[in-house]
């Protein structure tokens, strides 16, 4: 089954369209990205920005194209933190029906750990431990893990049902960003303020010990930041899909970035165009959570939302 799967997020809206065989195992046909920042100032104000709705409807178009040039059996598309936090969701949801003829779904923060878990798992169907997956995105943060580390080990697709524990805060890059980085680059009592929240947050999360898991990190922030740290000038699935980050590599560049003028971050690599103003929130919000609980390393993954999105609709068409 050809299924194509969109994700509105709060900076980025990602299309993915893939083949899923009957074993439920993905295998994608096509990428594509557009960065129209949906959320700006979305966490200060409850209001997606009118202005917003057609750039949006364009990107869904040109995907719902895509997607019928490529044969995919059905078009699923969700929203994240952005619409679902907005006042005016409705409005939105009901303008993209109209211009696109897609519906889009407003997730919960827990339906969208739990899809983000599954999609990032996907990738990884030999993995030797129990994974928590850590999905930064421009207006939350979403932790999800198995609720208790026992064996056997879920991994991958198909091999059965594990509570999970899911966490969704309001933490992200756009929104931080917005909230404390009046400077470019920010001040230190700017980034002060934003460790401080990001650590307050972090102190509400009650998990096990998480030296028992495996941490996978999806979304943006962290592929970027795998880019960057193979000094890559352009993305390459190949080489960032399973690249693993030391902390210690996550907090030299949590140092870096953070005292760098977006435009230098630009010119690092083609991969930050679109987020190069707020890769320093994203970071430094990976580089917090890798030492608030004690994590060693972070095994990267351009798996995610999507993903998921699209093994629950084709669980859903079985």
């Amino acid at each position: 089954m050809r299924i194509a799967s969109i994700d509105i997020g709060t900076n980025t809206v990602l299309l993915l369209i893939a083949d899923i065989d009957e074993h439920g195992v993905i295998h994608p046909v096509e990428h594509q990205q557009r960065l129209p920042r949906l959320g700006r100032d979305v966490g200060q104000n409850k209001v997606i920005h009118t202005t917003a709705f057609d750039r949006i409807a364009w990107i869904l178009n040109e995907y719902r194209n895509l997607a019928q040039q490529l044969r995919a059996e059905e078009t699923v598309a969700c929203a994240t933190s952005a619409v679902r936090d907005a006042a005016n969701r409705d409005e939105f949801q009901s303008y993209m029906k109209s211009a696109t003829g897609i519906d889009v779904e407003a997730l919960s923060g827990d339906e969208e750990a739990l899809l983000t878990y599954r999609g990032a798992i996907s990738g990884f169907p030999n993995l030797k431990h129990e994974a928590v997956v850590l999905d930064i995105g421009g207006g939350s943060t979403e932790i999800t893990y198995p609720s208790k580390p026992t064996p056997p080990l879920l991994s991958g697709e198909g091999r059965g049902e594990v509570s999970l524990t899911r966490h969704s805060l309001q933490l992200g890059s756009v929104r931080l960003t917005e909230r404390y980085f009046k400077h470019d680059p920010p001040t230190v009592s700017e980034l002060q303020s934003a460790v401080d929240d990001i650590r307050k947050t972090f102190a509400d999360v009650s998990t096990p010990q998480f030296s028992q898991y495996r941490l996978i990190g999806v979304a943006g922030t962290v592929t970027t930041l795998a880019c960057l740290d193979q000094q890559l000038l352009q993305f390459d699935i190949e080489k960032v899909s399973g690249y693993e980050m030391s902390r210690h590599a996550v907090a030299a560049w949590q140092s870096k970035l953070s005292s760098m003028h977006s435009q230098h971050v630009r010119s690092l690599s083609s991969t930050t165009e679109g987020r190069a103003d707020i890769l320093a929130a994203g970071v430094l919000i990976l580089h917090e959570f890798m030492e608030y609980f004690d994590i060693h390393s972070v095994l990267v993954s351009e798996r995610g939302l999507r993903y998921g999105l699209a093994i629950r609709e084709w669980e859903n068409r079985r």
